[in-house]
């Protein structure tokens, strides 16, 4: 007698498969993982406080290019700290303005779970409307100029900038670099900085080829 035929049998997603397919994604877990060691080796290779405090080491420059030399020692001694300073201020800006903190955070977080850190497939779907690769980055550029350009966000933002760099600047103008030392700190920028670099090329890359 002859066999009977197998029908092929198709599983149906489990709730388990489900909770996989809403988790982060490979990538995202590698871009934050990334993050969080470069904060934690940058706050290790940062300079004493109270080196950088150190009030008998202040004194009026001799000339802009005086000043000028002396920016750039100590940014190269003190990079951590003055990244760190920074970052204070940029976070006191937006803490004290909540509407560019939580509009800034909607658009960052748009970006990594829309965009980059997002599964190709299945397509995103808004609404009840499907969204190729192109509209949902072409509408994630546009909120972005909005959001920049044409809200108090970008004006927060470069104001924070702005006031950051110009004690930073101030600081290393008046600080006497004579007693740093210098000569192992030419190297490439390591740290915060070595995430704004390759670090996060390296982390974001993938996500983006996996795009195109």
């Amino acid at each position: 007698m002859a066999s009977p035929a197998i029908l092929p049998i198709t599983s149906q997603p489990t709730a388990a498969d489900a909770t996989q397919q809403i988790g982060p994604t490979p990538a995202f877990r590698s871009f934050i993982n990334h993050i969080s060691t470069t904060v934690q080796t940058g706050f290790a290779n940062r300079r004493p406080w109270s080196e950088l405090l150190d009030r008998s080491a202040f004194s009026k420059p001799e000339s802009i290019s005086d000043a000028t030399l002396r920016i750039r020692k100590n940014y190269t001694y003190f990079r951590i700290n003055y990244l760190s300073l920074l970052a204070v201020v940029l976070a006191f800006s937006l803490l004290t303005n909540p509407f560019s903190l939580l509009t800034l955070s909607g658009l960052l977080a748009a970006w990594l779970f829309l965009y980059l850190f997002r599964p190709s497939d299945p397509p995103l779907v808004l609404f009840g409307r499907q969204f190729s690769e192109r509209e949902t980055l072409g509408l994630l550029i546009v909120s972005t100029v909005v959001v920049i350009f044409l809200t108090s966000v970008g004006a927060v933002l470069v104001s924070a900038l702005m006031v950051g760099l110009g004690i930073v600047c101030i600081h290393a103008a008046f600080r006497a670099p004579e007693d740093l030392f210098l000569d192992d700190q030419e190297s490439p920028a390591t740290g915060f900085l070595s995430f704004l670099s390759s670090g996060a090329a390296n982390a974001v890359a993938p996500a983006v080829a996996a795009r195109v």
